[in-house]
């Protein structure tokens, strides 16, 4: 079986259970996706899409979006202070702390409307596609550097289930599963979950403890219902709690510099997730109908230390402090902030029979209302911790406020779309799309005025003013298909993707104007990214290779700033970055169920405008040069009884830079991952390893020195049934 690395990897992953007519039948075959909005093979789909099916999800021990987007060339993900900042980059297209995310996900059908939602469990699921460069014609909001497309078990006509549980050096212990089956005629229910508790992997030597302790445990339930032969109910219903800590940075010269984790505030980081929705789907004669309903709730509190995050008669506040104001009068400070986000979807679409011919269509329209809440502050550290402030200032003796600003924001976005595929002969196909977002967003200030800062020169922002702004563009996408065999296909096109803009917190701009920072205001611009993009796969006999080749000129792409003063997390707009790169892929079968596999990825960005000229010409923040993965797996019989699995995993991802200035440039990093089991009577045990030689590295770098340390080598067991 192939490695799922691969984008055309997956196929041979479907024969697990070899000899069996299913499994020749995928064999034959091939994957089928459906990021395109329809059903095809993944060597026919005109698109660079990695995807990963059930066995190969089991095989590569994917259980968070970070596993697969390892696997993944061109795409990687930083994860950094709490566990609702985690962002993906695509071909060069970055996400950061309160933007819109660079990526459309979608679960189930239904998209994901906060990107606080994307870092968590992956539990039960039956197949991942990343499809990379901008998909806005077809998914639309946020789908400016690709989409992701999730896709759990579903209900089945059988009771069927499977468990697993394990142990890892955390010193951790997990348990996920699902159960399935019918609760009537054409009724059907599944229920999913996991649980993980793990003491943590990095050393806070200053408390004695580990710094990332987690407590994370989730619950989705699926109700289908066929009420005729034309017409489906699909209920969904899931929860997530979160209770972990954050904000253990250190402040270096480089990012390549390690050092301890020594915060004296341990802090929180706790978040709920909630989600409801339905699907309702009918079949007529010429047309198929669907209507996507959804209900998010999320709720997230962040609380530790402040700059510079030290201890306290070791920090910098409480020394300048002491120097200032004499002996005896030096503080410290800590921080929280506090999200609070609901928001209600809709979507309706008009589409062709699955089996329409050579000619398909989709036309539809989305709206989203959504309702957020942000509060952010420093308080003064006395020793006693660190409490959340929630939705007004802290009146806590214990930990009194020092600064705060809060904003709400109501947004309303809308949007039309349509899409064509037509087949002009076996061998030549066209599609297009082009789809319109209009995005109006109205943001109040609810800081208290004593707390909103004031910069001679620059208008004083005031307490309950309003503020609105309207972000909106059309979004084509144009794509030619050549397939002169069936083993060969070569396509090329032009896509736009759109990211909507948005507000800092009010105030923030007269902050950055103090600091003397460029391109920070308190207003953010909406983002495009133009798109060319040629591509071809292949199959040679037992190799199957993939490439593709483009070229972006994107522009208000985003930078990050963090401003101590107020502990607010900023956004900046660069006016233009080019961005030019490629992917190779191949795996090969090369012997009985043995299967290699390689992969690079390669992004070279460049800043053509900048408010600082001494910027320009500069590597944009947050890309990664380059990704490469190499990889083996054995996957088959032992014995009559018995079947194995070997797998091992490489990834190298190249040099990286954070912040416009190139001030400091991560050298690369590399990984090995590692995974080896038995399966026997529907039982497998199988040993794993992740950062199998402890790379110690930052996973994330920000203006002003912040690093984020990676986790370290994690090591355990797991048991799994399957019934």
């Amino acid at each position: 079986m192939a490695l799922a690395t691969a984008t055309l990897a997956a196929v041979p992953l479907q024969a697990q259970d070899a000899g069996t007519p299913a499994a020749d039948e995928a064999e034959d075959q091939g994957i089928i996706v459906t990021g395109l909005r329809r059903e095809e093979s993944l060597q026919d789909t005109p698109a660079a899409v990695t995807a990963f099916n059930a066995q190969a999800i089991e095989n590569a021990g994917i259980e968070r979006p970070a596993d697969f987007i390892a696997l993944t060339p061109n795409v990687t993900l930083v994860e950094t202070q709490n566990a609702g900042n985690a962002f993906v980059i695509i071909r060069g297209i970055t996400q950061n702390r309160n933007s819109e995310p660079s990526v459309a996900v979608i679960v189930d059908g239904v998209q994901q409307v906060n990107p606080a939602q994307f870092n968590q469990d992956l539990f039960d699921i039956e197949q991942i596609e990343v499809l990379k460069g901008p998909q806005g014609g077809l998914y639309g909001r946020n789908a400016i550097g690709g989409a992701i497309i999730i896709t759990t078990k579903q209900p089945t006509d059988e009771f069927s289930g499977n468990v697993t549980a394990g142990i890892d050096n955390g010193f951790g212990y997990f348990l996920r599963g699902g159960v399935s089956g019918p609760v009537a005629e054409n009724a059907f229910f599944r229920v999913a979950g996991s649980y993980y508790n793990t003491d943590g992997f990095i050393p806070n030597t200053f408390l004695g403890e580990d710094a990332d302790p987690v407590e994370d445990y989730s619950l989705r339930a699926n109700l289908l219902v066929e009420a005729t032969d034309r017409l489906t109910f699909d209920v969904r219903g899931s929860i997530n709690r979160l209770r972990t800590q954050g904000l253990y940075y250190n402040i270096v010269a480089d990012v390549n510099d390690i050092a301890p984790v020594r915060v004296n505030n341990p802090g929180q980081n706790d978040r709920d997730i909630n989600n409801v929705s339905l699907k309702v789907e009918y079949e007529g004669d010429n047309a198929v109908f669907t209507s996507i309903s959804s209900y998010d709730t999320l709720e997230e509190v962040l609380t530790g230390d402040a700059f510079d995050f030290l201890p306290i008669e070791d920090s910098f506040f409480f020394n300048l402090f002491e120097g200032i104001f004499g002996p005896g009068n030096g503080f410290d400070l800590n921080q929280s902030q506090f999200l609070d986000v609901e928001a209600f979807s809709q979507e309706v679409r008009l589409a062709s029979p699955t089996d329409g011919g050579r000619f398909n269509w989709m036309v539809g329209g989305y709206l989203i209302d959504t309702q957020r809440f942000i509060s952010t502050g420093n308080m003064i550290d006395t020793g006693n911790g660190v409490f959340p402030v929630f939705r007004t200032p802290s009146t806590n003796p214990l930990n009194p406020q020092f600064s705060f600003l809060s904003d709400g924001q109501d947004n309303f976005a809308w949007a039309l779309f349509a899409n064509a595929g037509y087949e002009l002969s076996p061998e030549f196909r066209v599609d297009a799309s082009l789809r319109y977002d209009r995005d109006k967003r109205r943001q109040t200030t609810l800081t208290p005025q004593g707390f909103l800062p004031v910069v001679p020169g620059v208008p004083t922002a005031q307490s309950g003013e309003v503020r609105t702004a309207i972000f909106d563009d059309w979004q084509p996408k144009l794509t030619l298909t050549y397939e002169p065999t069936p083993d060969l296909t070569i396509y090329g096109g032009y896509s736009r993707g759109f990211r909507s803009g948005g507000f800092n917190q009010t105030g923030v701009g007269a902050e950055s104007v103090n600091a003397g920072i460029v391109g920070v205001g308190d207003i953010f611009e909406a983002e495009t990214a133009d798109t060319f993009e040629v591509g071809a796969k292949a199959q040679i006999g037992p190799v199957r290779l993939a490439g593709a080749a483009y070229t972006t000129l994107s522009k208000n792409s985003y930078f990050f700033v963090f401003l101590a003063q107020s502990s607010t997390q900023n956004l900046g707009n660069i006016p233009e970055t080019r961005i030019n790169g490629f992917e190779l892929e191949a795996s090969a079968e090369v012997l009985p169920d043995f299967d290699i596999n390689a992969a690079i990825g390669v992004t070279d960005s460049e800043i053509k405008e900048f408010p600082d000229p001494t910027v320009i010409g500069n590597e944009a923040p947050q890309i990664s040069r380059y990704t490469i993965n190499l990889g083996a797996q054995y996957a088959g019989a032992l014995t009559d009884t018995l079947d194995g699995l070997l797998r091992i995993d490489y990834r190298r991802t190249g040099k990286t830079w954070w912040e416009p200035f190139n001030t400091t440039v991560r050298e690369p990093v590399d990984i090995v991952d590692a995974r080896a089991g038995v399966t026997f009577d529907g039982v497998s045990v199988t040993a794993f390893a992740a950062n199998l030689f402890d790379e110690t590295y930052n996973a994330e770098f920000s203006p002003g020195g912040f690093v984020f340390r990676a986790r370290p080598r994690r090591y355990g067991v797991e048991v799994g049934y399957k019934f």
